[in-house]
């Protein structure tokens, strides 16, 4: 179970929802430059101060199957807050910061503080806060402006491909619409890791477009299946962060 807590912790950033909101997409059906996607996917700023986010998640792998609830909370550019809930009772919450990650769970009672090597490692890229804040709010990962891409159309999607040869290839899909992100990829081949992670739809919420659904697939070792449904969202409100790890807990180290 502690495994399991920990990679819903750290594979917390998708969701499922069937949505009756869902924002008109449309298919990509002229070519474009990469710079005019580029522009179009970031002119869907994400304007609020703070969003407190009551949601469903399912885990699955290639043994066992759980689901849990959650709350979560962003203060924009600094704090992430998760209270996750096993059968209606708290199990574990995590507290993600632009300078470090930490975590404390009941069922062992266990922590850990560090670096966003936890994250990291579950989903098989490196990520830092910015990329977690990201993934929850339906950005790409990257920063798509600091790379050169290729652009062409596939399967009625825009599509850009990181033109940089490394160990590390990038994709990322957008409807044609609003150039909403519908799906990233990144593959590790010498290390056998890929991630891909879905976003079947959007809806808009005070003039801001967010995910409704995200789906991930995350393969390395064994392949690990999460959804997370939002089922409310309400924006802008004066949050609390509560956070103490009990100090009978043992500190743990995550490879």
């Amino acid at each position: 179970m502690k495994k399991i807590i920990i990679v819903f912790i750290g594979l917390f950033f998708l969701v499922s929802c069937k949505s009756k909101q869902s924002v008109l997409e449309s298919a990509a059906n002229e070519s474009l430059a990469a710079a005019k996607i580029i522009s179009g996917h970031y002119e869907n700023e994400k304007n609020f101060s703070t969003l407190n986010i009551r949601a469903n998640a399912k885990y699955k792998d290639d043994k066992q199957s759980h689901s849990v609830t959650a709350d979560i909370r962003i203060k924009k550019d600094e704090i992430i807050w998760i209270n996750v809930k096993l059968l209606g009772f708290p199990v574990a919450k995590a507290l993600i910061t632009p300078e470090k990650v930490s975590y404390y769970e009941k069922i062992n009672n266990t922590y850990f503080e560090g670096d966003f090597s936890l994250l990291s490692n579950w989903l098989g890229t490196e990520l830092d806060f910015n990329k977690v804040q990201n993934l929850l709010t339906g950005n790409a990962i990257d920063d798509l402006t600091k790379e050169k891409y290729i652009a062409k159309i596939e399967k009625e999607l825009y599509q850009l491909t990181e033109k940089k040869k490394s160990n590390t290839s990038k994709v990322f899909s957008f409807e044609g619409g609003n150039f909403l992100l519908k799906k990233e990829t990144i593959f590790q081949e010498q290390e056998n890791r890929k991630l891909e992670i879905y976003y079947p739809s959007h809806k808009k919420q005070n003039n801001v477009f967010l995910p409704n659904e995200i789906n991930i697939k995350a393969h390395q070792k064994e392949t690990v299946f999460i959804d997370l449904e939002y089922k409310n969202i309400i924006f802008n409100e004066n949050l609390s962060y509560p956070f103490s790890i009990p100090s009978s807990y043992d500190q743990i180290n995550v490879n």
